[in-house]
């Protein structure tokens, strides 16, 4: 059998595109399984690969590094024998959790999140697609841009019936900036995909027109709810590189929010 290599377990999940955790033992104290230096991976699916101790210590890991995965910040957890815990939290700020292992010890472990950058998808040929394209590998977001579309730097491909092997998630972005070329279809597609946001350059009364459409088509009324159009923020843009610039704003200020960005005027549809 192969010897384990971390790194090698790194850049394979990294390869995947899908958010995992590093977790290392900093420190033990009389603790007979974990060692100092020993570093394990932590998918998101709860998965540990490497070893970093006994039962204990892999629960605390679990719990503490999808906390790490949401906030997307680092966190030093010890876990100590449950007659010594006082408080969740010792003096340093490092979180403290209960461990009922025989050993006895203590184990200390940083658990560091890592994450690709979330995708912008862009339905469209036109010069503020391409722009859209171009502020947001400038700005180091992932982009997927629908073939046969020119744009200068490192972009996907996709044609509109491949967006569900993009991947999407709750993190990432659809801009549809078809105008005019296939809007209800390109608008369907990004409403059935997984990502938490959608934004559509067009008026809101076309955009209301093609969801009624959609909706009368069978479409689940609750996926309207993450659709911004016009697409933007109101800063009084007129030409594409304008318009796209202030699409990217929007964008950054929905990741930078972890929620509704309170200058957003979202679409309602009756």
């Amino acid at each position: 059998m192969d010897p384990f290599d971390i790194f090698d377990t790194v850049s394979r999940l990294r390869a995947t595109g899908r958010p995992f955790c590093l977790v290392t033992v900093v420190r033990t104290e009389a603790a007979t399984s974990a060692r100092a230096g020993a570093k394990a991976a932590l998918t998101e699916a709860g998965e540990v690969i490497g070893h970093l101790g006994g039962a204990c210590v892999t629960r605390a890991v679990r719990e503490a590094g999808q906390a790490a995965l949401d906030s997307g910040a680092p966190r030093v957890i010890r876990v100590k024998p449950s007659e010594t815990v006082v408080a969740l939290r010792d003096a340093d700020g490092a979180e403290v959790y209960k461990s009922g292992c025989p050993s006895g010890g203590t184990v200390e472990l940083m658990i560091e999140p890592f994450a690709m950058p979330p995708l912008i998808c862009i339905f469209g040929a036109s010069p503020i697609a391409r722009a859209v394209a171009g502020h947001g590998l400038l700005a180091g977001y992932r982009v997927a841009l629908a073939k046969g579309v020119v744009c200068a730097g490192e972009v996907r491909r996709f044609e509109g019936e491949e967006i569900a092997a993009l991947g999407l998630g709750p993190r990432d972005t659809v801009v549809v900036a078809s105008q005019g070329q296939r809007d209800l279809a390109c608008l369907k597609a990004a409403l059935d995909s997984d990502a938490g946001r959608v934004a559509m350059v067009a008026s809101r009364k076309k955009a209301g027109v093609l969801c009624e459409r959609l909706l009368a088509a069978g479409l689940d009324a609750g996926r309207l709810g993450r659709l911004k159009a016009p697409a933007g923020l109101d800063i009084g843009a007129v030409d594409p590189a304008e318009i796209a610039l202030s699409i990217l704003a929007e964008i950054v200020a929905w990741r930078r929010a972890a929620g509704a960005c309170p200058h957003v005027d979202r679409l309602a549809v009756e």
